[in-house]
Parts: C-alpha cells; sequence; structure tokens
C-alpha cells in the first residue's frame, strides 16, 4: 500500500463532518419540502415522472406499480415503498386539502386500512397538478439537474402556480428537527398571496383577514382563534381541534351523540383507539351514560353513534369526551421548509413572500423565452412576406442555382455568381438582397401551397399577432405591474377552478369542563380465581353467595371500591390496581384477568398476597424468602402511586415465599424442603425497610429452601397435613432465630 495516500485525520472530526453530511441529506434531500413548490423530493420527482409518462387527466389511469418502478429507476433510489406511500398520500383527500394525483382503485381510507398492493392500483394526475405545478416546464422555468446517476435530468423544483406548501401543508421528520405545517383553504391562501402582491408591506395580522387559520379536509373546529396570530407570525406554536358532535334525538326518549367531523390528528387509528376509549370510560364506571358506540361511517363521511340514556346532561357529557378522549386534540405546528437551499422556521407572510418571489422568478424566465420565440418567429415571418413580393425573382434564382447553397449566398448575401438570369434587371435585384440566414433557410423549405392567396394572408396576420405578443411580452418583463397582474389573473383562475368552502370552523371556545359524578364509597369484595380473573361484588352479593365464594377463588378481599389493591409476586414485586379498574357486577361475571388491569405477568411472576392498600396502612408485613431471609415491614411504605414498584431487595436467585400481615399471629413456623421445621417468635425479626434484604430466619443444609411459612397463637392449635399425617405446629419445640429447627420424620 501506498503510505503518501493514507490521510491520517482525528476520528471525531470524521465522525462530526460524516454526521453533519448525513443530517443535511436527510433534511434538504428527503425530509423536509422546499417552500417555492410545497414538495419534499419523492413527491416532486413521483409528479414529474408521472408527467414524463404522460399520464394525465385525460388518459387512462396507468399501474402504480409502473409509475413507483420508472420514478425508482430514474429518479429516486429508494425502497419502493417510501415511493409508493408519497404516491398514495398524494391521491387521499382525507390527508390533503387538494390532492395532486387522481387514485384508481383501494388507495386506503380515514380510519387507517392502507391502500392495496401497488400492482392492484392505478392512478393519473389530477387536473390542477397539470395546470399549477407542470405546465410551464418546457419553457426553461426552472433549473433541471442530474438524476443520482447522471443519465437523466430533473427539475430541482416544479413551477408551481400556488401557494402548495401552505395549500397541502407538510408533515416530515428529519434530524434534529421536524416539520409540521397544516393545510389551509385555496381560495384563502390565494387571497392572502393576492394582498400581498399588492401590498408587500402588509402585516400577518391583516392578511390573516383572508387566511382565517387552518384548513383541515376533515374540517372539526379550531378553538384557540386567538392564538393564531403568534403562531402565524412565528411558525410554530400549537392550534386546539375539536370534533364536531351533534344531538340526534333516538326512540323511548333517548338522545344519541353523533360525532360528523373528527379532529385532524385522528385520521387512522385513533379512530379505533376513541372508540376503545369511550368503551372504556364506560366499562370503568367513568361515566353511567353510555348505553352503546357504534361506527357507521360510510364514503359519504364520518358518522360516529354514542347512544345515551334518557336522563343524561348531553353537555357535560360532551365536555367529558373533549377531555378525557382525542375528540380535542393538539396540532403542534412548526412550519419548516427549505428556503434557499436550509431549513428555516417561516411565519404566513415569509412563505407568502418567498412563493411570490419564485412566481415573478418563473414568470420572468417563461417570457424572457416566449419572447425570444416570437422574435424568432418574427423574424422568419418576415422574411417570408418579404421573399412573397419578390417570388418571381426567388424562383428564378432557385432555378438558375446549381445548389442549395449557391441560392442561399445569394438570398442572404447577394452573391450571383454561378447563377444563370433570365434578365440583367433581375440580376441587379438578386445582388440587393440582404435575408437573414434563418430567413433564407425558411424560404428555401417554403412549399408551393404557401402561395396562395389565402396562405400569404394567414401569414400577414400570424405576423400582427407576433407583433402583439411581442409587445405584450416585452410589457410584462418591462413593467413588475404587467407581471404581477398576469400572475394574479392565473391566481384568478385556479381560484374560480378549484375553490371549494372551508370546512374547519374557526373559534374561541371555552374550555371544556365537565363535573365527574362522585361515586358513592362502598365496601366490596374483590374475588380473585385460580386463573388469576378478578371481579368485585357488593357485600351483600357476597354474603349471599359466601359459601359458593370462598370455595371457588384462592384469594377474597374486602376493601373499598374508591381504593387500590396491591399484589406481591415471588418475583419481590409490589402492583397496584385501582378497585374500580375491575369489573364489578354479578357474581356469576367472569371478571378479567389481572394480567388486563395491571403491570402483573402471569407467564412470568406468581401471586404470594393480594390485600388492599387501606389494610396494609394499619399493619405490618412480614417478608419470608426462599433463601431464609426475612423482615418486617410498616405496610405504610407501600402506599405508592406507581402502579409497580420493587417490594423488596432479593439475592440473586432468590424468591420470595410468602408476605404476610401481622395482626395476632405470636409465633412463625419455617418449614424447609429437606423436612426441617423451626418454630420461634415473631418478636426476633427485625424491622427494616422495603428496600433491605432482611436477616437469616433459619440455617439450612445445602440445597435446600424454605417450602412453607405458618404462623401460630397461643393456645390455639394449628394442624397441618405433611407426609399424609397430622402434624400440630404448635407441639414443635420452640426455638431461636437462625437456627437449624428439628426434623420431622413420616
Amino acid at each position: 500500500m501506498d503510505e503518501s495516500r493514507i490521510l491520517r485525520t482525528e476520528y471525531s472530526d470524521v465522525m462530526q463532518k460524516s454526521f453533519i453530511d448525513y443530517a443535511m441529506s436527510v433534511i434538504v434531500a428527503r425530509a423536509l419540502p422546499d417552500v417555492r413548490d410545497g414538495l419534499k423530493p419523492v413527491q416532486r420527482r413521483v409528479l414529474y415522472d408521472m408527467h414524463e409518462l404522460g399520464v394525465k387527466y385525460d388518459r387512462p389511469h396507468r399501474k402504480s406499480a409502473r409509475i413507483v418502478g420508472d420514478t425508482m429507476g430514474k429518479y429516486h433510489p429508494h425502497g419502493d415503498s417510501s415511493i409508493y406511500d408519497a404516491l398514495v398520500v398524494m391521491s387521499q383527500d382525507f390527508k390533503k386539502g387538494l390532492p395532486l394525483i387522481d387514485g384508481h382503485g383501494n388507495f386506503g381510507n380515514i380510519e387507517g386500512d392502507g391502500a392495496a398492493a401497488m400492482r392492484y392500483t392505478e392512478a393519473r394526475l389530477q387536473k390542477i397538478t397539470q395546470e399549477a405545478f407542470l405546465a410551464d416546464l418546457d419553457k426553461d422555468v426552472v433549473d433541471f439537474v442530474p438524476n443520482f446517476d447522471e443519465t437523466e435530468k430533473e427539475p430541482s423544483v416544479l413551477p408551481v402556480k400556488i401557494p402548495n406548501l401552505l395549500i397541502n401543508g407538510s408533515e416530515g421528520i428529519a434530524v434534529g428537527m421536524a416539520t409540521s405545517i397544516p393545510p389551509h383553504n385555496l381560495g384563502e391562501v390565494i387571497d392572502a398571496m393576492k394582498a400581498y402582491m399588492k401590498d408587500e408591506n402588509i402585516s400577518t395580522r391583516e392578511l390573516m383577514r383572508y387566511v382565517k387559520g387552518p384548513d383541515f379536509p376533515t374540517g372539526g373546529i379550531v378553538i384557540n382563534e386567538d392564538e393564531l396570530l403568534e403562531i402565524y407570525e412565528t411558525g410554530a406554536g400549537k392550534i386546539k381541534i375539536r370534533g364536531k358532535v351533534e344531538v340526534e334525538k333516538a326512540k323511548g326518549g333517548k338522545v344519541n351523540l353523533v360525532v360528523t367531523e373528527i379532529p385532524y390528528t385522528m385520521i387512522g387509528a385513533n379512530i379505533a383507539k376513541f372508540l376503545s376509549d369511550v368503551a372504556a370510560l364506560a366499562e370503568s364506571k367513568k361515566t353511567m351514560d353510555v348505553v352503546d358506540i357504534s361506527n357507521q361511517s360510510s364514503k359519504e363521511g364520518i358518522r360516529i353513534v354514542i347512544e345515551l340514556r334518557k336522563d343524561t346532561d348531553v353537555n357535560n357529557f360532551t365536555n367529558m369526551l373533549y377531555k378525557k378522549t382525542k375528540l380535542e386534540d393538539t396540532f403542534g405546528v412548526n412550519m419548516l421548509a427549505i428556503y434557499d437551499g436550509k431549513p428555516e422556521t417561516m411565519g404566513l407572510k415569509q412563505i407568502l413572500k418567498a412563493n411570490v418571489d419564485f412566481q415573478y422568478e418563473v414568470a420572468t424566465r417563461k417570457y424572457t423565452n416566449l419572447l425570444a420565440k416570437e422574435l424568432e418567429k418574427k423574424e422568419i415571418q418576415e422574411g417570408l412576406i418579404k421573399a412573397c413580393n419578390v417570388i418571381d425573382l426567388i424562383i428564378e434564382i432557385l432555378r438558375g442555382s446549381k445548389d442549395r447553397n449557391m441560392a442561399k449566398a445569394c438570398l442572404v448575401e447577394g452573391k450571383i455568381e454561378g447563377i444563370r438570369f433570365k434578365s440583367k434587371e433581375s440580376k441587379i435585384m438578386a445582388t440587393q438582397l440582404n435575408f437573414t440566414e434563418k430567413q433564407a433557410n425558411a424560404i428555401l423549405e417554403m412549399r408551393l401551397y404557401k402561395l396562395i392567396g389565402l396562405e400569404i394572408e394567414a401569414l400577414i396576420n400570424d405576423h400582427e399577432e407576433t407583433m402583439a405578443n411581442i409587445y405584450r411580452y416585452e410589457d410584462i418583463l418591462a413593467r413588475r405591474d404587467s407581471m404581477a397582474q398576469v400572475i394574479m389573473n392565473e391566481l384568478d383562475e385556479f381560484k374560480k377552478q378549484y375553490s371549494r368552502p372551508r370546512r374547519t370552523v374557526i373559534e374561541n371556545a371555552q374550555e371544556a369542563v365537565y363535573e365527574e359524578k362522585k361515586i358513592e364509597e362502598m365496601e366490596v369484595m374483590l374475588l380473585v380465581d385460580r386463573f388469576g380473573y378478578a371481579k368485585t361484588v357488593d357485600m351483600a352479593t357476597y354474603e349471599r353467595n359466601k359459601e359458593a365464594a370462598d370455595s371457588e377463588n384462592k384469594y377474597l378481599v374486602k376493601c373499598k371500591n374508591t381504593g387500590k389493591i396491591c399484589i406481591f409476586t415471588d418475583t419481590g414485586m409490589l402492583h397496584t390496581v385501582k378497585v374500580l379498574d375491575l369489573p364489578f357486577g354479578k357474581f356469576r361475571d367472569r371478571g378479567l384477568p389481572l394480567d388486563n388491569v395491571s403491570n402483573f405477568d402471569s407467564t412470568k411472576e406468581n401471586i404470594v398476597l393480594i390485600a388492599s392498600q387501606s389494610e396494609l396502612n394499619l399493619y405490618r408485613l412480614i417478608f419470608v424468602t426462599n433463601q431464609s431471609m426475612m423482615k418486617v415491614v410498616d405496610g405504610g411504605e407501600f402506599d405508592v402511586a406507581k402502579r409497580t414498584v420493587a417490594a423488596t431487595k432479593l439475592a440473586d436467585n432468590d424468591t420470595v415465599v410468602s408476605v404476610a400481615i401481622m395482626k395476632e399471629q405470636k409465633n412463625i413456623v419455617l418449614q424447609t424442603t429437606d423436612g426441617y421445621f423451626l418454630r420461634f417468635p415473631i418478636d426476633e425479626i427485625p424491622e427494616k425497610k422495603k428496600t433491605a434484604i432482611g436477616v437469616r430466619g433459619m440455617k439450612m443444609s445445602a440445597g435446600a429452601g424454605i417450602e412453607a411459612v405458618y404462623f401460630t397463637q397461643n393456645a390455639v392449635e394449628f394442624v397441618i397435613k405433611y407426609k399424609n399425617k397430622n402434624l400440630v405446629l404448635n407441639s414443635i419445640k420452640l426455638g431461636k432465630r437462625d437456627t437449624k429447627g428439628v426434623k420431622v420424620r413420616a
């Protein structure tokens, strides 16, 4: 290896440069839109490719796979899914205020169902996309740059004639920055753009007389109108949006609350989440007003029906939906776009200024190009008219010339050497000819039928039209007012053809306030069966079914319905559950698995104690582990706000065998796996914090562990079955903590 070619450099410098290069590539060439055409590179490339393929609005649709493949092969060397996703989004009228692509087939829906595979769907350009985005590409109005392998040329920006960045909005996540621009109403944005063109010193407040605020394709209500001015001045802020609800009377005096428009942020999976959130509010008894909920949405629009009870306070219930569900949500605005090659957060006026400047630049290039073409036409037309006046001489020159070059030299420079003329007059006149190069070529290529009188008249009329065009183009290029009028006329035409009424209502609404109905506090019995299914029943129901309840359930805990349940597991964790989160009702109801309402995982841990938190606050707990570590902990330490905390500290490979509430117990009995029993007073167990491991309760043989823990009271006989024989635990000699205990034989 040639060591002279090895570049030695600081590793951190290489990393820094590489990361910055990567970040800028993502920012500029992938994730953020250009302020001029409002398009990200992938969107621009898809539209340009469709233009090149001729997939126009008045032609048949083409397979999406054909468009995606062509775009990927020519302009966008990334995954086909990103290209197809961009194509799909540009066709969805519930995401874009102005869809740019006309999709044919399943292009997804507002409820989050994805589009069909690209081999099944077809697409073509929308009419406005052709007219406002791609119309002047042949007039050298934008720069073309080489594609990734320099085999094709692609436009660096499309000559878009409307402020697309505002009309369609944009969302994208780059490196270290993100853009989030809401869609707006086409007619309003065009009016604001014209207002800026008439007065460049116009304020944002005055511009907002035209642009009232965002106009989401899903409708809805923007409720913080007073905050919009600052958002549009700075380009950042939060827009609060609500869905639109209507009240309908139903049979039997009931009321239906119907959601007819949703917040823009609810598009997709959030509709299903809204339905489940409302169902959860009913199940958790946060509201008793819901009878049924159904999604009756169709192609005609959103229709989510919530059936309510007769005596429901509809206003209070609606406010609860605004507070507890996504029916009221926030749209974070960050109007970040590529401006002059760099990412910049811009306000409304800055975006309009960038678009107006771009329109003037495009118009200047367009009319400069058109003027050049008209001047060329003028030159040729004047040459042909002049030729028609001396057509006999020209025919004589053509017949007398030996080749084309000899005839052309005579027409341009008056050279007559080698040309045979019929008369001296013709020869003299020929020397005086001085057509231009282009005129001479046009004369030599002219067909004889052009000498017909009507054709000559048409030529003169064309010349007059050309002169009028030249005068018009020169006026547009010379006077900014004339150019502004041309741009505004085009904007008016787009507004006339494509504007639609505003869908989103802008207002200042009061904050949603609702009164939670206070739950009447009552004692209930928690029942947990051996499969881990839990439910609560009122005490009267429990008393009526006491015998069945005691025999069928593994855990029975008396608690308050407003309280919490504590679940201690063998892994040393404590999981808490609100009693209200558990189903309450009939004795024979199945209940819910504890896994569903808490962080408890029945596949990884086992329950050793379930107790109510209010009871724990009154007592102390005794912990015993498999490795014979034990301690007493004040129950108040387990009054925690978190759903899951560590209840105790465990040594490696140790597990909790028993957690017991200390009440009237006097002695504790530890049983090992190899048949040793140790009985000693509970008073010998020290009180520790829950974060402590504890002290050793019993000396054990190698490989043995604590198998069971029992508690006895003085003068109360406690009998257990051990190796098919009755064993009276009180008869075991009272010993000391941290001793071996006695071996009990069968």
